[in-house]
């Protein structure tokens, strides 16, 4: 028998009506979703539940509400399920909290406005320093790395791998005009596709250093604890033993690549066999299916899915 890890989603996962039907099946779920609400100080469920599709998509609304989704999810686990536990817990960008959070390492409260702090740091940055992201389908790592730095070199601007997701999906941010070039060169490397993502921001490249100083004064305010289980971070693709350690790591995550493939390799050479992923959707568990087809993966983002995992052993 193999080693379970638990996955928790990033932005792009969130929509309308996300967590409704948990509020519904759980009390547990329903009792995170009205302290969220109380934390920040607007109905931010009613957001996740109704809408508007484009306000629930803005960065600094979308983090929370995907955070608190994977902690409702969380909850009614540890609720109905406390001998379930992890050898590994692991999240993609934004899901680094929601991880973080399912270790002990902060309180829901003190992860919930640090999350939101970080949404409203990256809008801003993306005003400060408008860029782009854009998805490269069929093309290697090290060719996208190579397709960058050309492009970087060309136009002078910076444009750099912010997700290496699995192995012939990665995400490209930068400023636009070199964006657009690496798009091209790209295509003429014989990409099978090179999709343009549909935000204004350059989320994990140097852009994203226009507020750096702001947000580290954040993460370096945040109380946190030593982990009680082992977090993969993303700027290293390994756990974070101490808190000096995770608080680095997060600032670096702000500027520096997702390092998904490597952070999965690492955690099926630990014996980890089994992915649940935490929160809503199932893009995770379809990334780790594209890194080894032979993993156990279940999604539990619904009250169906919990509900059918929870009558399991």
């Amino acid at each position: 028998m193999g080693e379970v890890a638990w996955l928790f989603p990033g932005q792009g996962s969130q929509f309308v009506g996300m967590g409704q039907d948990l509020v519904e099946a759980f009390p547990e779920a329903r009792e995170v979703f009205h302290r969220a609400d109380k934390i920040l100080g607007f109905p931010l469920s009613h957001l996740m539940f109704e809408g508007p599709e484009e306000e629930l998509t803005d960065t600094v609304n979308a983090q929370p509400a995907i955070f608190v989704h994977s902690a409702a999810v969380l909850a009614v686990l540890r609720s109905r399920k406390p001998t379930w536990h992890p050898r590994f817990v692991a999240g993609h960008s934004l899901g680094e909290y929601s991880a973080l959070y399912a270790a002990g390492v902060f309180s829901f409260e003190d992860a919930l406005r640090l999350v939101r702090e970080r949404g409203r740091l990256m809008k801003l940055a993306g005003e400060r320093q408008p860029g782009g992201m854009a998805a490269v389908l069929g093309l290697d790592m090290e060719t996208v790395e190579d397709i960058c730095a050309r492009a970087e070199a060309e136009v002078g601007l910076p444009v750099r791998v912010a997700n290496d997701n699995c192995p012939g999906q990665v995400v490209i941010s930068g400023a636009v005009p070199a964006l657009e070039r690496a798009m091209s060169l790209a295509q003429e490397a014989k990409a099978r596709k090179v999709v343009r993502l549909a935000v204004s921001i350059a989320a994990h490249s140097p852009l994203m250093a226009v507020v750096s100083d702001e947000f580290a004064a954040q993460v370096r305010a945040t109380p946190m604890q030593p982990p009680r289980l082992p977090v993969v971070m993303n700027a290293s693709a390994r756990p974070a033993e101490t808190v000096a350690e995770i608080r680095d790591l997060l600032i670096a995550q702000l500027t520096s690549p997702v390092r998904w493939t490597e952070s999965v390799r690492y955690m099926l050479e630990q014996e980890v066999d089994t992915f649940y992923e935490l929160g809503p959707k199932d893009v995770l568990i379809g990334l780790v299916k594209r890194i080894d087809r032979k993993t156990k993966r279940r999604a539990l983002g619904t009250a169906e899915a919990l509900e059918a995992a929870l009558g399991t052993d």
